[in-house]
């Protein structure tokens, strides 16, 4: 059926892809900020170009916005302007066991920050094509036309990418109450400054990331092995009071404040009930940017 030309109807057919669409851009690029600049500017590729003879508005413009991402990615990895140092994705924060549906479309296929930091690894084309095919249900020849490959090599490319993601240590335990014990327990330890209670929580090849932006710190970014963490988490052990659980990515987390300013926000992964990564982002910065209103107006 031929499509409304009119600017406000084109305008109200896209917002109703808005949510699904915010979605395949953070996870093609695990940045809030930088997904919503890639669907503001596919929506002005959509109005420039209009919608005519389009049969499946959803799937065409999900591979606008997908264009868009692969145009960042790429000038992203050519620029290396990554920070010294580690990054971490922007992370998605909510009450326990409340989601709303924008949070929900943002976690899609049980998006944490551990697997976005893998996702982080690859090259564009094999993000792409494992996101949009394994994430959105995208069909690899829709694909293959976004990257120009054939659809057997962007199977291909997909594999590979699939193959590396599960490789990764970044499988959380389904059950997420026992996640939250975990990570409760370990908050225990760090208050009583008990380091074998911290070291017994932790997988023997835990590895913490610390993303502490521009500021400048005498604290290693990456750290791997129980006793490694448990020490420096006793170093920090006299913020462990302002720690409260949230749900970071869908997985047990902590915000870490102060009154009303945000100190860390920290991501747990839990396998087999034992703690095997943390990812802490303590960046000033971009705390300033943390959306927390799904918390309400408590702060500590």
């Amino acid at each position: 059926m031929p499509m409304d030309q009119g600017e406000g109807l084109l305008a109200e057919r896209f917002q109703a892809h808005h949510t699904r669409l915010r979605a395949v851009a953070y996870q093609m690029l695990g940045s809030l900020s930088e997904a919503d600049d890639a669907v503001q500017e596919a929506w002005l590729r959509v109005s420039r170009a209009g919608t005519g003879g389009v049969d499946n508005l959803g799937g065409w413009l999900t591979t606008v916005v997908a264009r868009v991402c692969l145009d960042m990615l790429r000038s992203r990895a050519a620029r290396r302007e990554e920070p010294l140092g580690v990054h971490l994705p922007d992370p998605i924060i909510s009450q326990p066991d409340v989601l709303d549906p924008e949070q929900e479309a943002l976690l899609a296929d049980a998006v944490g920050l551990a697997l976005l930091v893998v996702l982080d690894t690859l090259a564009p084309a094999e993000r792409l094509a494992l996101v949009l095919h394994d994430s959105f249900e995208v069909p690899f020849e829709e694909i293959a036309a976004i990257l120009g490959r054939s659809p057997a090599a962007t199977r291909q490319l997909a594999s590979r990418a699939r193959r590396r993601v599960r490789a990764a240590p970044a499988r959380p335990d389904a059950d997420l109450a026992g996640q939250q014990r975990a990570v409760d327990a370990f908050l225990a330890a760090a208050r009583n400054g008990d380091l074998e209670a911290l070291v017994a929580l932790l997988d023997p090849d835990v590895v913490a990331r610390a993303d502490w932006g521009k500021a400048p710190t005498r604290v290693p970014g990456f750290l791997r092995g129980a006793r490694a963490v448990a020490e420096q988490a006793l170093a920090f052990a006299q913020r462990a009071p302002y720690g409260r659980p949230v749900l970071v990515n869908g997985a047990a987390g902590v915000v870490v404040a102060a009154g009303t300013r945000l100190i860390a926000v920290m991501g747990f992964t839990v396998t087999d009930g034992k703690i095997t990564e943390i990812d802490i982002l303590a960046d000033p910065e971009r705390l300033r940017h943390v959306d927390l209103t799904a918390l309400g107006n408590r702060s500590g």
